[in-house]
């Protein structure tokens, strides 16, 4: 079976967000998301730490990351991690409003329509700069493209070996 990288990101609902804080410290949590238009888009409350780690940095990353109850190896499990610059959109816009129909389309609409009605909340675009993705031993790429939807094969690599160190 090929790699698929659009079927593995849309098999997941959630991804962890990695910001860093005033002090620049790394903080991770984690968001349900969507990806529209080759972008990811999560719908936070100011309140929480990483909505204001991505106001005062834009800078983060994110990690789509396999169940651990549906992996084959816990030390192979399938992975994206894409860094990216993170933009928080203005409540009530066009682009926003688009965006909140997706979440609708994907998880409990009236969930999506019940934090709309919270002033905090607002949806904060990421769009990748650079990526990587782990399919299991030996199944490292680069993710690229365009759009950032293609798995490229690393070069020169030719998976795992045995005693590198050994003489």
């Amino acid at each position: 079976m090929k790699d698929n990288l659009i079927d593995f990101l849309d098999s997941i609902q959630s991804v962890c967000i990695n910001s860093l804080d005033d002090k620049e410290f790394p903080f991770s949590s984690y968001a349900p998301y969507v990806r529209y238009n080759n972008k990811y888009y999560v719908y936070l409350s100011l309140m929480a730490k990483h909505s204001q780690n991505l106001i005062i940095n834009n800078k983060c990353s994110l990690l789509f990351i396999e169940d651990e109850k549906d992996c084959k190896n816990i030390f192979a499990r399938k992975r994206v991690s894409l860094q990216c610059h993170a933009k928080k959109f203005k409540q009530n816009s066009e682009e926003e409003k688009k965006v909140l129909n997706e979440f609708k389309s994907k998880f409990d609409s009236d969930m999506v329509s019940m934090l709309e009605k919270m002033s905090d909340f607002y949806v904060f675009e990421f769009t990748p700069i650079y990526g990587e993705a782990v399919f299991g031993f030996g199944k490292a790429y680069n993710v690229g493209g365009e759009n950032f939807d293609e798995l490229i094969q690393r070069a020169g690599q030719s998976g795992h070996g045995h005693g590198h160190g050994k003489k």
